[in-house]
């Protein structure tokens, strides 16, 4: 995905060179080659800065488009003959370097005294309460109402008849109609990105958005963070619970149901209509079916087939887990059960 421009302001191109010479990457290519964006390597364009990190024991999904990269020793196998490439201990730590010196994010330069910016679009239909603030470039919809103490950050664009409760905050997201945020939502922060540097751990920085589609629910105190370089999605009608955490790059189907403490790591995806239960927690990368059911308190950590119901930690079918608890409750009380 290209970084948005309404969200992260581009702060001019790099070569390779000056890459190299800012991380101190060895270069393996033209030094003059001009890179343009950064991206993940399954969705670069031409022009776009790519990173390869890992052991190199799985096989990347790589873009056909994709020409210039940052890669450890582990993945250089999968780069792409002819492909231009810098080889660094800490390919992550290159590739942000990279991005932090090409963009910034627009809600760091907001600044002055304006409590709706002159900048910013707001309907005529719609109500802001006191102490609300809108960026510029935000845009409000028809008919939407913005809550006491809300933040609406630069380039959020917010559809007719939404709801924004009091003391949330918008950033980096684009929001369908009809959608409602409770009180204290936290839409659009930077997710728990952690990357290793030549110092030490380093946050990762964050070039996505959030996309909450039509006649979205979140809960009150609710954290949705923005995708690294994808977006992080909620398909039309979802609908989430207090006191829930989805990270970044996460997908929601349609009409897609969380209860309360519930817990999705990176880049998972959830297909239309499946239920969670509440204090379920998801691992990262994992993929869940349409129609698929997980009992509270499930821990899952591997992929579920469309239709299933799952429950315990680590989560199996439910019919699998009650046999198990069943038994576990039998040899723990072998005088009741004789």
């Amino acid at each position: 995905m290209t970084v948005d421009p309404r969200f992260y302001t581009p702060l001019g191109a790099l070569t390779l060179g000056q890459i190299a010479e800012m991380t101190g990457a060895v270069l393996d290519g033209d030094d003059t080659l001009s890179v343009t964006g950064i991206a993940s390597a399954a969705n670069a364009q031409v022009g776009d800065l790519a990173f390869l990190d890992g052991d190199g024991k799985s096989t990347p999904d790589i873009s056909a488009n994709a020409r210039l990269f940052v890669t450890n020793e582990a993945n250089l196998g999968f780069v792409p003959e002819g492909a231009a490439k810098l080889v660094a201990r800490f390919p992550r730590y290159v590739h942000a370097v990279a991005a932090l010196a090409m963009y910034r994010p627009r809600h760091l330069d907001w600044t002055g005294e304006a409590r709706i910016s002159p900048d910013a679009q707001v309907h005529e239909g719609a109500r802001v309460s006191p102490g609300a603030v809108i960026a510029p470039g935000a845009v409000i919809g028809e008919g939407s109402w913005i809550g006491p103490n809300v933040s609406i950050g630069p380039g959020v664009q917010i559809g007719r008849h939404c709801q924004i409760g009091a003391n949330t905050s918008v950033f980096c997201a684009l929001l369908g109609d009809h959608v409602t945020l409770l009180a204290g939502a936290r839409i659009g922060e930077a997710g728990f990105g952690v990357l290793a540097a030549p110092d030490g751990q380093r946050d990762a920085p964050h070039f996505g958005r959030v996309i909450l589609q039509d006649h979205v629910t979140v809960g009150a105190n609710t954290c949705i963070d923005r995708g690294v370089f994808e977006d992080t999605i909620l398909g039309e009608r979802t609908k989430i619970d207090n006191l829930c955490q989805i990270a970044h790059n996460v997908v929601f189907g349609r009409s897609v149901i969380m209860a309360a403490f519930g817990g999705i790591s990176g880049s998972v995806r959830v297909g239309n209509h499946s239920m969670l239960g509440g204090r379920v927690g998801i691992a990262d990368h994992v993929v869940v079916g349409e129609n698929v059911s997980l009992a509270a308190s499930s821990g899952l950590f591997r992929n579920i087939e469309d239709g299933e119901t799952w429950g315990g930690t680590p989560a199996k079918p439910i019919r699998q887990w009650m046999r198990e608890v069943a038994w576990l409750q039998k040899q723990a009380n072998p005088k009741k059960n004789g």
